[in-house]
């Protein structure tokens, strides 16, 4: 009996919180009178001239009236600059007039703010004047259409593809590492990357506006998959570290093949001198050319290889055509496994005169559209598979072939 009376008053209990939430709410989905609604404007145009900006209005209502808003807008600081700064204004209410100032976050500019916000329906119109240090900005934004807490949210996920543990590298790349950190960490993190066998990518150091608004920003690196492991545990415990790990990278999944590493490992690790030259003789034999020199970047772990032939273009010329391409090679997955993938890039050309006596000096690119790369080379990445008895990606089905 005493079971059962709980359950009936956990029941009622329940049954009252719903009703007391949607007596909250009017048949219509809107808040009732006295409940606060946060609402936001996203689409507000040009607010900064030729400024580039992210702006939103962040409003507070209290049944259906304003009480208090907030216009964030994160900008360039030039047209031509990816440095970003922002601000974010308390708004006072008086009537149709909004007004508040302030000063950015970064460059600590003086901002004044004055505006008007006229609804038509569902349809609002700000306009006036934002003041940012020297510039001077009339406002006209109408047709706003507001929008709820979710939808808003929605909107701002930055999706930057740091996976910490990767079962694979599939989705992301082993010479691709990232690390999010809070911005009082940022620099003297990049200052400690001084004098490593890195690569840092030079648009991660610009502050974007997702990190002015979260206090995070993303540093990716590149770096030989090899030494992938050790520089994530690193980045781990830096000061200010809040996840590290690796993130997609250069190379198409359609160029990748997966085969076994028992041939071309010594001790665990990769037999770097047999591999490039398996791979530069299987490039050479399937394209009719003679192999030449390869090596191996210390930094990324990327293989660089070429062969030459006889060009096509005009054979009486006897012209020289050099196939150039990079590869990347690493085991399947974090860790010890028995299979490797070796992803590789799109081969670039270059036609020259190697005759004996006096050569043409020749240009690639005449002024047309056509590029200088070899495209026709799925014949050699369906080759090389076969060589190393690997198997290809199937985009479709998300798995190997």
């Amino acid at each position: 009996m005493r079971k059962l009376m709980i359950g009936c008053a956990v029941a009622l209990a329940g049954a009252t919180s719903w009703t007391l939430v949607h007596a909250q709410t009017k048949d219509n989905g809107k808040p009732a009178a006295g409940t606060a609604d946060t609402r936001y404007f996203s689409s507000l145009g040009d607010l900064l001239g030729d400024l580039p900006v992210d702006a939103f209005i962040k409003e507070t209502r209290q049944g259906g009236k304003l009480v208090s808003a907030v216009l964030d807008v994160c900008y360039s600081v030039s047209a031509t600059s990816d440095r970003k700064d922002r601000f974010a204004i308390d708004l006072k209410p008086d009537g149709e007039k909004l007004t508040g100032s302030g000063q950015s976050t970064e460059n600590h500019t003086p901002v004044t703010i004055n505006l008007t916000r006229k609804q038509s329906g569902k349809s609002f119109t700000f306009g006036g004047k934002i003041t940012l240090g020297n510039l001077v900005s009339t406002i006209n934004s109408p047709d706003n259409a507001d929008i709820d807490e979710d939808e808003f949210q929605q909107s701002q996920v930055v999706d930057d593809d740091l996976v910490e543990s990767p079962k694979d590298f599939t989705q992301v790349s082993p010479q691709s590492v990232a690390v999010r950190i809070r911005r009082e960490g940022f620099i003297d993190l990049i200052k400690s990357l001084k004098g490593q066998n890195v690569q840092v990518a030079l648009d991660s150091i610009a502050t974007d506006c997702n990190a002015l608004r979260t206090g995070q920003q993303v540093l990716r690196v590149l770096v030989d998959p090899a030494k992938a492991p050790a520089l994530v545990s690193t980045l781990k415990t830096a000061p200010g570290a809040v996840s590290a790990g690796w993130t997609t990278g250069t190379y198409d999944m359609e160029r990748a093949i997966r085969f076994s590493g028992a041939e071309w490992t010594e001790a665990g690790k990769l037999n770097k001198d047999k591999f490039a030259a398996a791979l530069s003789n299987i490039a050479a034999k399937v394209l009719g050319a003679k192999p030449l020199a390869s090596s191996w970047n210390d930094t990324t772990g990327e293989l660089t290889f070429a062969v030459a032939r006889p060009s096509q273009l005009a054979p009486a010329l006897e012209l020289t055509e050099t196939l150039e391409m990079t590869a990347l090679v690493s085991p399947d997955k974090p860790g010890s496994s028995d299979r490797m993938v070796v992803w590789l890039g799109v081969p670039s050309t270059k036609t020259t005169d190697e005759t004996a006596g006096p050569h043409l000096q020749i240009t690639e690119n005449s002024g047309g559209d056509e590029e200088s790369t070899y495209n026709d080379d799925d014949g050699l990445i369906k080759a090389l598979a076969t060589e190393l008895k690997g198997q290809r990606w199937d985009s479709d089905k998300a798995s190997w072939k």
